[in-house]
Order: C-alpha cells, then sequence, then structure tokens
C-alpha cells in the first residue's frame, strides 16, 4: 500500500507544480510535467493539445505571483493501474470554482511523471 501512496504524493506534488506560477512561465518546466500525448477539456469546454497547453500556458491565469492564483482544496488521488494515478479536487480563482480531474501517468524513460489528461468543470454558484 505505501507504494501506491507514494504515487498518488507523486502526482499530487506534479499538480501542485503546476499552479505554481515560475512553472507555468517556464516551457521548459511545463515541458517536464506535461506528457507529450496530454489533452485538457478547459472549464470553458476548449480542448488543448500539449503544444497549444505549452504555448499559452504563460499567459493563463495564475501565471504571476502579483496575479489571482489557483487554490487547491480536497485533492485526493487513487492508482487505476501501475504507474496510473487519478487525481480529483477542486480550484477556486477569482471566485470561480471549478471541479478538476486529471491522470498522471509514469514514463518509462526515467522523465517522472507527467500529466496525461486533465478536466475542469465548472461549478455554478448557486449550485453543488
Amino acid at each position: 500500500m505505501r507504494a501506491e501512496a507514494n504515487e498518488v504524493e507523486e502526482a499530487i506534488r506534479g499538480e501542485l507544480r503546476l499552479m505554481d506560477p515560475g512553472v507555468r512561465m517556464s516551457r521548459a518546466e511545463a515541458r517536464q510535467l506535461l506528457d507529450p500525448e496530454f489533452v485538457e477539456v478547459g472549464a470553458s469546454g476548449r480542448r488543448w493539445s500539449y503544444e497549444e497547453m505549452l504555448a499559452e500556458l504563460p499567459d493563463m491565469a495564475g501565471n504571476s505571483e502579483e496575479s489571482p492564483r489557483y487554490v487547491p482544496s480536497g485533492m485526493t488521488g487513487v492508482v487505476l493501474a501501475p504507474g496510473v494515478v487519478h487525481l480529483t479536487y477542486e480550484t477556486v480563482i477569482e471566485g470561480r470554482r471549478a471541479r478538476r480531474s486529471s491522470l498522471w501517468r509514469r514514463s518509462g524513460e526515467g522523465t517522472g511523471w507527467r500529466m496525461y489528461y486533465h478536466q475542469a468543470t465548472p461549478v455554478p454558484s448557486r449550485g453543488e
């Protein structure tokens, strides 16, 4: 069980790093955390590819110490298979809540854990 807990902890560390303004501004650091086959469906409904995300991440919300930042809560994870972790949690940024789900996978090339898939679903201000 401890090995699974370590895998979840590593995925959570990666998820939190992707919310760090320094990482968001650095293509090199973001590249280390995003899987080359990465796909995201954002809270807007837009589908993002790996290259699109790397290109636009520095211009997105949460990209500087002075700008609003994502505040995560309730982050939990489960190992779906060896080397695959599913994380779920909520964020708030500028009063907007979103439920989030990420799949992380460990690369066999020694590059560590990378986010393979991410989805954000907005939470209506008057609903759960």
